[in-house]
């Protein structure tokens, strides 16, 4: 068997390759959301919550909301991943705002929507993860405790994004806001299932 150290680090065109996969699925997934009113949590579902008040664009929303955060990466995860980050936001924020232009959808089931569009940015998000990005916002906040205190990002944030669908109470429908909570939670699945500390380190 190779007893050789593996490194988990990966050269630039695959961190930019990896990155623009994630964040298409991301985008998709964001887009099935406004199709038909779902929300999520972090900064997206803000920038969501914020695009149905102010009909601004989610694009313009996202990016602008993260912009803060950066100062946090940069301070407590470094160079690497907080300009995989940026790269990240910026291209989601592009992605979202012109699907439009290359995808149609005529009728989609919100029920399938929720389970589509949370699995599709779960898948994004772990790509992400691995690839050291996120998408700004709670992500920065959960890779760094866990990072720091052990505690599994994928938990810590279900947890955050679950409470910023729940505020979300008198903007949306009783069965929208219930499919929102089921998104978070699908999405949320994915990573603590499979972004779990140390599993995929071979020595």
């Amino acid at each position: 068997m190779d007893k050789t150290p593996h490194t988990s680090a990966h050269p630039l065109y695959e961190d930019v390759l990896a990155l623009l996969i994630a964040s298409g699925f991301v985008s998709l997934g964001i887009f099935l959301f406004h199709q038909v009113g779902l929300l999520t949590g972090g900064t997206a579902g803000l920038a969501l919550l914020l695009q149905q008040v102010t009909g601004l664009s989610f694009g313009l929303l996202f990016f602008g909301i993260n912009l803060p955060f950066y100062v946090l990466a940069w301070l407590r995860m470094g160079p690497r991943f907080t300009l995989n980050t940026f790269v990240s936001v910026a291209a989601v924020s592009f992605m979202t705002d012109h699907l439009n232009g290359v995808l149609q959808i005529g009728k989609i089931e919100p029920a399938y929507a929720a389970l589509i569009g949370g699995t599709l940015i779960g898948m994004g998000l772990l790509i992400m993860f691995r690839h050291k990005s996120s998408l700004g916002g709670f992500n920065i906040l959960a890779l760094f405790i866990q990072d720091r205190f052990g505690i599994r990002a994928g938990k810590l944030q279900m947890g955050l994004d679950c409470a910023i669908v729940v505020t979300s109470f008198f903007v949306v429908s009783l069965w929208l806001l219930t499919l929102s909570v089921a998104a978070a939670i699908i999405c949320n699945l994915m990573l603590t299932l499979n972004h779990k500390p140390g599993r995929y380190q071979i020595a």
